[in-house]
């Protein structure tokens, strides 16, 4: 049944502003044949909003429907653009934050591209646990400084530790709060551990009315203000919440001393009923940009990533319109999209393109300078400019 309190403040949530059946419940799971891509698991997005402390989250996640294994992979290391904000990231931590001993934990450490180049910045010195059940490497790193546990953080399995940083990991948990208790447990009482959370913003997805960044795994979207309030709830207090990569993820830190307060409220329901009411015009106006231009020759999206495949599943559920979508990352190529089967290609397939579809604007110019040295002539088609929405301008 589906949930209609807020999983942050126990709030009323209001009605749905956004309702899909049958969509496939991963993104980033390629599979190895069209058919199986087709045949993956579905369930239904019924997203809403609360006006109370603005996060926001699907009422029908069914957590049952998801499974992160060693086929899962959403590793983004293979873009500059991306690449540049990480090492922003790891600088800060090390730089800013103080970050350089003691004993780091990364919960969701992915496959720990992100811990070994914390651990390799010059001016720090800590050794750390990385937790993620589809780690797929070597338990432990060749100087011994970091070990990788193959389970989900939590009670059993939770170290001490000096810092823990989660990034992109609590937007996949229905009960937030859990997550955020149990790192709260995880750290003691000694009130000098620090933890940085990392999470897509609900604001900025609203706002620009990116619908493509709706989708299953992604059951729980926080606003500054509900990220901050969901860690003092837990027992933190933040000390700071600020907007990264563009303005489209929120970067928070807390201690765990207890002292702080979250940031401003925003009124999702608000931006919500909006975003809710454009979802329709927004599909006309990918159609036809897509339809315009494949009489002229091949369209590809670009991206096998959350947005690429959200937008794929949308746009062209039949695999009738695109010809394939671009990924950079070697392990996602000559894989398939869940839910279509549309072939996942490299960018040397596109070179003869009428037109490569681009989700982020983050990545245009990469995905430009990518096509033009390939001797591509493709037209770079910025689909978040179709949204139609006030991004936020941070």
């Amino acid at each position: 049944m589906p949930r209609d309190t807020c999983p942050v403040c126990d709030a009323p949530a209001g009605e749905a502003f956004l309702r899909r059946a049958g969509v496939p419940v991963h993104q980033n799971l390629p599979f190895a044949s069209a058919a199986a891509a087709r045949g993956i698991a579905r369930g239904d997005l019924e997203m809403r909003a609360c006006g109370e402390c603005g996060f926001v989250f699907n009422a029908a996640f069914d957590p049952a429907r998801v499974s992160y294994g060693p086929g899962y992979e959403n590793s983004q290391d293979h873009s500059p653009a991306f690449t540049a904000h990480i090492d922003s990231l790891v600088d800060h931590l090390v730089t800013a934050a103080g970050v350089r001993g003691g004993r780091i934990v990364e919960v969701g450490c992915g496959q720990g591209g992100f811990l070994r180049k914390l651990l390799a910045h010059q001016g720090n010195a800590s050794t750390a646990v990385g937790y993620d059940p589809a780690y797929a490497g070597l338990p432990e790193s060749p100087d011994g400084r970091a070990r990788f546990d193959r389970d989900f953080y939590g009670p059993g399995t939770a170290v001490p530790a000096d810092a823990v940083v989660c990034r992109h990991v609590i937007e996949h948990v229905p009960d937030p709060l859990a997550l955020l208790r149990t790192v709260r447990a995880g750290v003691g009482a000694s009130g000098s551990t620090r933890v940085f959370f990392e999470t897509p913003c609900a604001e900025w997805i609203l706002r620009g009315r990116v619908t493509w960044d709706l989708f299953y795994e992604h059951c729980s979207l926080f606003t500054a203000h509900s990220l901050g309030r969901a860690l003092t709830r837990a027992g933190f207090g933040v000390t700071g919440v600020r907007h990264v990569f563009g303005g489209q993820y929120l970067w928070a830190e807390a201690t765990s001393c207890g002292e702080g307060a979250p940031p401003p409220v925003v009124r999702t329901d608000e931006l919500a009923a909006a975003f809710g009411a454009t979802e329709r015009a927004q599909a006309t106006a990918w159609r036809a940009a897509v339809e315009s231009r494949r009489a002229d020759g091949p369209v590809y999206a670009w991206g096998a990533g959350a947005k690429g495949v959200t937008f794929a599943n949308l746009a062209d559920p039949a695999a009738e319109r695109l010809a394939g979508v671009v990924d950079v990352n070697p392990a996602k190529q000559g894989r398939f999209v869940p839910g279509t089967g549309h072939p996942i290609v490299p960018p040397a397939a596109a070179v003869r393109a009428r037109a490569v579809l681009v989700f982020n604007p983050n990545y245009v110019a990469e995905v430009a300078d990518t096509l033009a040295g390939l001797g591509s002539a493709a037209e770079v088609v910025d689909l978040s400019a179709l949204g139609g929405g006030d991004p936020c301008g941070w």
